[in-house]
């Protein structure tokens, strides 16, 4: 067996406290294996913790033929770059209370985005405060838990945003300033009354440099803070150092899809293919959205589908705004390796839930379909493998007993999740059988979704009988965009019937 850089650090390290020792099987952790044998604890590693609001994988490194993302690609040739992460609600608010917490949206009861995880469950271990309750100084900035959601009790300093507002042209501040009721995010006060309006436009291309607009201003200011962090993280002895969980939300992609003009002219508009226009066949109504997040914006219509004008510059903006942020990335990057922090720092990068960019005519989250809940997660540790890919299912309740495996924590009670760390190890691992989203919908119905090696199932259940309304199933395999619902299918009985025992049994019977 080649040894991994790992073992080689594990067996210079026991060599280092009097002696030589038998490495143990591939596929435990460093921390487990050191602790296990009694020889030291394993060092303190920072963390860079990047959310990044609706990225779905629309990548270089993900295989995307057009997205320029040359810091993120670079990042997933150093680290580990998961392929099938799913999360666990495809809305900002419940997924990012899901995945800072460990637990899944049925244990936290957070379905929208106006309720506080304080409120559901005040005792909760956030996973930034359980890195503080452990020694490290923890710092948040910009969008980690939902806007005006943030915990107080997750920080060593208080919270900060960076610059306010999506917009610089005059015509847009102008119109933000005369009418009209902001939605948030869900686009659900739109969707119920359809007469909120932004009055601005869903995009903004302007000359101006990275720092006009919110997300450079939070690289500017996440870069103060590695310098303010980085004496502490290099300190001469290492019982003095301070190890630091800073967490830094970025806010693009999401709407409205403002960015400098120069990530603007890295796409030529004309050769952005169209998507795919028509619904599933045979998925159900409930299934869909009028895409009211979308439509507040006073550009696009009030009804029906967007013409092919407005979906390429769309999904040109979006496109801007992905460059735009995989730039602040770069930033931070390039500060880490030149404060010299990269060999002691985990970064963990994460978008908080999948976009639809006009597939099935189309736009915005708030559904249970794989291009809502698929999502990208690059974990790069200096002691493991660079370069490698997971195919196994993964999800974002597992992000919390990963990072708390790889810094040597004690995992507290109650997470839902289930550490990646054998993953890095052993990329082709034999792992879930299947990974869990929900969505609620009105009239006391919710969605649950179970995405296996190869099928997508959900249920439109009764939340009180627990009757299923409506179900969906997609051969992810060989209909890989989700063209038709295959749930009527004769031929498939058997297959729908297994799929729901598996639903009911639930994430503990889908564990490794």
């Amino acid at each position: 067996m080649n040894q991994t850089r790992r073992d080689f650090l594990l067996k210079s390290a026991l060599l280092g406290v009097g002696g030589a020792a038998t490495l143990t099987p591939f596929g435990q952790s460093l921390a487990h294996r050191i602790t296990e044998l009694g020889a030291l604890s394993p060092r303190r590693k920072n963390v860079l913790f990047l959310a990044i609001d609706d990225l779905r994988p629309e990548l270089g490194c993900y295989g995307h033929p057009m997205v320029k993302s040359p810091n993120i690609d670079k990042l997933a040739k150093t680290g580990v770059l998961f392929e099938r992460t799913y999360c666990q609600q495809a809305v900002c608010g419940p997924t990012r209370a899901s995945l800072l917490t460990g637990r899944r949206p049925d244990t936290t009861k957070v379905y929208d985005l106006k309720t506080h995880i304080r409120t559901t469950m005040p005792d909760v271990v956030t996973l930034p405060q359980h890195f503080k309750n452990n020694g490290y100084f923890s710092e948040g900035m910009g969008k980690i838990f939902h806007v005006g959601l943030e915990d107080p009790a997750s920080y060593s300093v208080p919270h900060r945003y960076g610059k306010p507002g999506n917009y610089v042209l005059e015509e847009n501040l102008r119109l933000l300033k005369e009418g009209g009721k902001v939605t948030d995010d869900s686009g659900a006060a739109a969707e119920s009354t359809g007469n909120t309006r932004m009055r601005a436009h869903a995009t903004e291309c302007a000359d101006v440099p990275d720092e006009a607009y919110n997300d450079g201003d939070l690289a500017r200011m996440a870069i103060e803070s590695l310098n303010r962090l980085a004496p502490k993280a290099t300190a001469a002895q290492e019982n003095e150092r301070q190890p630091f969980f800073l967490s830094v939300g970025f806010r693009k992609p999401h709407l409205p899809f403002c960015a400098p003009k120069k990530y603007w002219d890295l796409y030529d508009r004309a050769k952005i293919p169209l998507p795919y226009p028509d619904k599933p066949k045979n998925a159900p109504d409930i299934a869909f959205t009028t895409w009211g997040e979308l439509r507040s914006y006073s550009d696009i219509p009030d009804v029906g589908p967007c013409d092919a004008a407005i979906t390429r510059e769309l999904i040109h903006g979006y496109y801007a705004c992905v460059s735009y942020v995989d730039a602040q990335v770069g930033k931070l990057l390039a500060e880490l390796d030149r404060l010299n922090l990269r060999k002691d720092t985990i970064v963990i990068i994460w978008g908080d839930h999948g976009w639809k960019l006009g597939e099935y005519s189309q736009w915005s989250k708030h559904t249970n379909f794989e291009l809502d809940t698929h999502v990208p997660m690059i974990i790069s540790d200096p002691d493991y493998p660079q370069g490698i890919r997971v195919n196994a299912l993964t999800e974002f309740v597992d992000i919390y007993p990963t990072l708390s495996e790889l810094c040597g924590l004690t995992l507290p009670e109650g997470l839902e999740g289930t550490s990646m760390v054998p993953l890095l190890d052993n990329p082709r691992k034999a792992w879930k059988k299947a990974a869990f989203s929900q969505y609620p919908r009105p009239k006391n119905i919710m969605g649950y979704s179970m995405c296996t090696e190869q099928y997508r199932y959900t249920e439109w259940q009764d939340q009180e009988t627990h009757e299923a309304k409506y179900k969906e199933l997609y051969d992810l395999k060989n209909d890989p965009l989700c063209k038709e619902s295959i749930v009527f299918k004769p031929e498939n009985k058997e297959l729908v019937q297994k799929l729901h025992e598996m639903m009911k049994a639930g994430w503990k019977k889908a564990k490794p």
